[in-house]
């Protein structure tokens, strides 16, 4: 999606609202729309990004992510996984189907932080959608027992060492 057309019109309405006043006030209406670009596709870019919010959080666990590549806008639909695993899957599915959400603060670690970014990028998805994911895998109950018994399998050690 090229921002462009929508900055363009409303540079061309800022100017074309000038256009009944003198000459001076077209002049000031020209200088200004010419400047407005980049905030006006920061504002855009802001609204687009509230609205990826909002969808992401009604399609969960599918999302969609937003991404600028130089001047165009691209929108990428990650789909939920819709084949159930485990007898467990409908009912970790449900909890994530909440319309609601919450703000939780989470502090991580710079190495774990940078290895969770490379992660997200690596899957294509935003840290926020990557961190919901593992989180929601980490909660089903057959994961959890089998990663608990991975680590009671573990190389253990007893005894005395000198």
């Amino acid at each position: 999606m090229e921002l462009g057309q929508y900055v363009g019109d409303l540079q061309r309405q800022l100017v074309d609202a000038a256009a009944n006043g003198a000459e001076e006030t077209r002049t000031v209406a020209e200088r200004l729309a010419v400047g407005l670009d980049a905030a006006t596709r920061l504002v855009l870019l802001d609204v687009l990004s509230a609205a990826v919010g909002e969808i992401t959080r009604d399609l969960a666990p599918g999302s969609v992510d937003l991404r600028l590549r130089g001047r165009e806008v691209e929108f990428v639909v990650t789909q939920p996984n819709t084949e159930p695993d485990t007898d467990d899957a409908p009912a970790a599915t449900a909890d994530l189907d909440d319309a609601s959400t919450s703000r939780t603060t989470l502090r991580l670690p710079d190495a774990l932080k940078a290895r969770v970014d490379d992660a997200a990028a690596a899957d294509g998805l935003s840290v926020n959608t990557w961190l919901v994911r593992a989180i929601a895998a980490a909660l089903q109950p057959k994961q959890r027992r089998s990663a608990q018994r991975t680590l009671r399998t573990g190389d253990n050690f007893a005894g005395w060492a000198r």
